[in-house]
């Protein structure tokens, strides 16, 4: 059960840093860009475009501003942590590092 539990809370804590990957193909396919184009914009592999895109892999925070400059958007809304407006979105009420042993039901 405790595992279970953590596992659930690592997913929705993951939840808004895997929105990159729609976010970025999404943003990518708007401007009308093939993976190979933004990989040259953004100074990286096609692979890495096609591994991000894919949830395979994360980028690094370099990365990410660069993509969020060349998208004219913020860092937040490609970690699905803004919406289009601005707005942020509700967080997970628990995060991992609030989770520990007195407040995990063993029964």
């Amino acid at each position: 059960m405790q595992i279970l539990i953590l596992s659930m809370s690592f997913c929705i804590l993951c939840y808004n840093f895997f929105m990159f990957n729609i976010k970025l193909k999404e943003l990518r396919l708007e401007k009308g860009l093939t993976q190979n184009n933004l990989a040259k914009e953004l100074g990286c592999n096609q692979s890495m475009i096609v591994r991000w895109e894919k949830g395979e892999c994360e980028p690094t925070e370099t990365y990410i501003k660069k993509t969020a400059l060349f998208f004219d958007v913020t860092a937040d809304y490609l970690l699905g942590i803004e919406d289009e407006s601005g707005a942020r979105i509700a967080q997970p009420k628990y995060n991992i590092g609030s989770i520990n042993n007195s407040n995990i039901n063993m029964k």
